[in-house]
């Protein structure tokens, strides 16, 4: 790939994923302005190896499309799970647990590491997946204030499990109860908290929660 090709390329995916190439910057570890640069003024003249391999990892591309030889490029494209890591992004916004929280944004501030056998065992798509940090006691004793869960973004019939909604502008973690016709409940596992009703249009289910982790 020529230079000004990998260019747009790395803008197109950032655009895609929603990214903003300073929180990309800080992902691979450089100062905010760095990616900005690349794109706009062509420096530096190409990706260092381990940016273009941690790009490659967190948009699921090969690595070639960011100027590595083809033969010796790392492979991980939106249909496969080759390579010996998947890194899934990390965003600034938290799902509230407790009685709800404004999202500050979504950034990308780092990135979190899967075994590819292990996703493709839980049927999950690379792409489809960010990890988030909880918020509150709502959910305790199953999640706590400052756990890190694993959201599945990938459409799939709404069914029981715990989720992560958008309601009005407060993100939510939840248990969903759907009710009468066009109602649902959000349901907290700690029992001082009241579920919440509201039609099922009010909602946007953002994911299902596949996993957790966090301090012992």
């Amino acid at each position: 790939m020529e230079n000004a090709e990998i260019r747009r390329r790395l803008l197109e995916l950032a655009e895609e994923r929603g990214a903003s190439l300073s929180s990309l910057s800080r992902m691979i570890g450089k100062n905010t302005t760095y990616l900005q640069q690349f794109i706009r003024k062509g420096s530096p003249r190409k990706l260092e190896e381990g940016d273009r391999g941690q790009l490659a990892r967190f948009f699921g591309v090969d690595e070639s499309e960011f100027g590595k030889s083809k033969e010796k490029s790392y492979v991980n494209d939106r249909n496969s799970y080759a390579g010996d890591w998947v890194d899934v992004p990390r965003l600034s916004i938290g799902a509230s647990a407790g009685p709800g929280a404004l999202p500050d944004g979504e950034d990308v501030f780092g990135t979190i590491r899967f075994s590819p056998r292990w996703l493709r065992s839980m049927g999950l798509r690379p792409e489809m997946l960010s990890a988030i940090v909880v918020s509150g006691d709502s959910m305790e004793p199953v999640l706590r204030d400052g756990d890190e869960i694993l959201v599945d973004r990938d459409w799939r019939p709404l069914r029981d499990g715990i989720h992560v909604v958008r309601l009005d502008d407060t993100v939510l973690v939840k248990r969903l109860e759907a009710g009468r016709a066009g109602r649902i409940a959000l349901l907290s596992d700690n029992p001082a908290y009241r579920p919440i009703e509201c039609d099922l249009q009010e909602i946007e289910v953002i994911g299902r929660v596949v996993w957790k982790g966090g301090r012992i």
